[in-house]
């Protein structure tokens, strides 16, 4: 009895520290145009276990919408993807970035446009940078223009108000969603469906 006891005590000791690797996340900040777009884009990608709509990539602390839509941030709008490496790894998640805008367009996307919606990879170390490097100059190949996207450190992320969070989710009727979103994210959906025949 004292031998089930004791490995039931060193399991249940090390379970937490099993379970700790097992549910690992890694986290990229991305900026590829309205962060509405990019959220609901990423969000279907597998091992994307969340996704967060923000600002980064200037100067001015606590940052609102209405501030950096002013450029009175240096702020662009991006999206912080939360994804478990174990199930995706960063070079897919660089390589979907690729996929859902298009990173040859100087100053905005689509009828978007300002320095917010600059295409932006903020890298929170030396790995990151080195992956992001290395994708943009893979996708560089495929794209006719080149490829304007910054490749910058991240200094700090900003959670953008709460309403931009799933904004897409909830609310697939407004305009915006309706007429730019929804086409964006059923083409993505159809390519993800593709790549798993």
């Amino acid at each position: 009895m004292t031998r089930l006891s004791l490995l039931l005590g060193v399991f249940a000791l090390f379970s937490p520290l099993m379970n700790a690797a097992d549910n690992k996340t890694e986290s990229l900040v991305v900026g590829g145009g309205c962060f509405w777009c990019t959220d609901a884009a990423f969000k279907l990608l597998p091992g994307v276990k969340s996704v967060t709509a923000g600002y980064a990539g200037g100067k001015e602390p606590n940052p609102t919408y209405e501030q950096v839509c002013a450029h009175a941030t240096g702020h662009a709008e991006v999206t912080k993807v939360d994804f478990d490496p174990a199930v995706v790894s960063i070079e897919r998640v660089l390589e979907y970035f690729w996929q859902v805008h298009n990173p040859t367009q100087v100053g905005g996307q689509g009828n978007d446009h300002g320095p917010q919606y600059r295409s932006i990879i903020l890298y929170a170390n030396a790995a990151q940078k080195a992956a992001a490097e290395k994708s943009r100059d893979a996708a560089a190949k495929i794209f006719r223009d080149p490829v304007v996207t910054q490749i910058v450190p991240l200094t700090k992320f900003w959670p953008a108000e709460e309403y931009h969070q799933d904004y897409f989710a909830r609310n697939p009727d407004a305009g915006y969603c309706s007429y730019v979103i929804a086409p964006k994210i059923k083409k993505l959906e159809h390519k993800l469906a593709d790549e798993k025949k």
